[in-house]
């Protein structure tokens, strides 16, 4: 997954264990209840990092989106029925 995290009303970054954490327990709790089941979902801990300004956003997504080819999960990222990356066409860096 790759974002941008959003600022709260005070214009604070929301942390990435904020993020992570509600991304987590609300997919969890999802994934529980559709197969009727209780438990872990996910693992505890999460691979992040924040892109350098010197990294390319657009290769980065490659690279995430092409692990959906890697683990066998579609031959083609774009048949991936839960993608989204619209709006890396065109995308351009607001903050300085």
């Amino acid at each position: 997954m790759v974002f941008t995290p959003l600022r709260d009303s005070q214009g604070s970054t929301f942390g990435m264990a904020e993020i992570m954490n509600g991304i987590k327990g609300a997919s969890a709790h999802r994934v529980n209840k559709a197969l009727k089941r209780k438990g872990s979902v996910w693992q505890d801990e999460s691979y992040d990092r924040v892109l350098r300004r010197d990294e390319s956003i657009e290769d980065v997504v490659t690279y995430v989106c092409e692990n959906l080819i890697r683990r066998g999960l579609v031959s083609n990222v774009d048949d991936y029925p839960w993608l989204w990356r619209e709006w890396v066409e065109g995308w351009e860096e607001t903050e300085t």
